[in-house]
């Protein structure tokens, strides 16, 4: 099995990149702290005294594009399901929810749509400003 020159591990706003190294004396898998990448903003800093080689600074803004696109895909998937689930509630308040199954929700849904609903029409009106 070939190993990656490079390993990412994944956080909230990037990942730490490790320089992998299977090549060592004592034979074991090494993973050196290399540079953090931030998929916001697309800076790369390099861990310590280290320093990236061209194809390394390369293979990382390779990786932060392709983490934007997924994670892009995501939202945009959470969005469709945000859509789904407003219509299963709907479904749910109007054909099984109890009495009391509508009063433990009704405040917290009626706000949080108060809140979209705003942020929606707010959008649109910059939008149709900006035509």
């Amino acid at each position: 099995m070939k190993l990656p020159d490079l390993y990412f591990r994944i956080r909230e706003n990037g990942a730490l990149v490790f320089r992998v190294d299977a090549e060592n004396r004592q034979g074991r898998l090494e993973l050196d702290p290399l540079a953090f990448a931030n998929v916001r903003n697309g800076e790369i800093r390099v861990q310590g005294a280290r320093e990236l080689s061209e194809a390394e600074r390369a293979r990382i803004e390779a990786w932060i594009t392709a983490r934007q696109a997924v994670l892009a895909a995501r939202e945009a998937e959470d969005v469709g399901a945000c859509v789904e689930a407003i219509n299963a509630t709907a479904h749910w308040a109007q054909t099984k929810a109890s009495d009391g199954e509508i009063e433990a929700v009704a405040s917290d849904l009626l706000m949080a749509m108060h809140d979209l609903r705003g942020v929606l029409v707010r959008r649109q009106a910059e939008a149709q400003g900006e035509d």
